[in-house]
């Protein structure tokens, strides 16, 4: 994938990620970083599970990522302290 193919999977799965955690995006740039890499952890975890992680720009890469970012939003929220909630 090249360099916008990862910032754009990273922003829906970052903005997916923020919608389904917190019920509001947490802003673009940070939305970007959430995604890409919620898209690393979520491909490195798959990986460890024998499944395959980021395949290129489609669906399942697309998931994986929204799994990942979804996944490091709520350790961050548990970490900080900070309600998932809103």
């Amino acid at each position: 994938m090249g360099f916008f193919s990862w910032i754009l999977l990273g922003l829906i799965a970052g903005f997916i990620g923020s919608k389904i955690v917190n019920k509001s995006g947490q802003g673009m740039f940070l939305d970007i970083a959430l995604g890409i890499f919620g898209a690393i952890v979520g491909g490195l975890v798959f990986s460890l599970f024998g499944a395959t992680g980021i395949t290129g720009f489609n669906i399942y890469s697309l998931i994986v990522a929204v799994i990942g970012s979804v996944a490091v939003l709520w350790i961050y929220h548990a970490v900080t302290g900070r309600s998932s909630l809103g």
